[in-house]
């Protein structure tokens, strides 16, 4: 299992939309959210390293997200690097 954590900056104005659409996503949480900046930090449960990366690319393509970037990144040893079985 992957975990990451996330920081998303939006408008302002979008910030409960931001929040409503990344707490559908599978495996996203959000856990903080700065109104007056319009930045999230979310984090993100993938189980792969590729899936984790692809997620996150997902979450930078949506219209009102202006930047997502990884800040930190943990992973279970076991954890298939490249979507290997494990």
């Amino acid at each position: 299992m992957n975990l990451s954590a996330i920081l998303v900056v939006t408008r302002p104005e979008e910030i409960d939309r931001a929040c409503e659409v990344l707490e559908e996503r599978p495996g996203v949480e959000v856990h903080h959210v700065h109104r007056e900046t319009g930045r999230l930090i979310i984090t993100q449960e993938a189980e792969t390293i590729d899936d984790e990366v692809d997620g996150l690319g997902r979450i930078q393509e949506l219209p009102f997200v202006i930047l997502a970037e990884m800040v930190e990144h943990h992973f279970a040893p076991e954890s298939p690097i490249v979507g290997d079985e494990p």
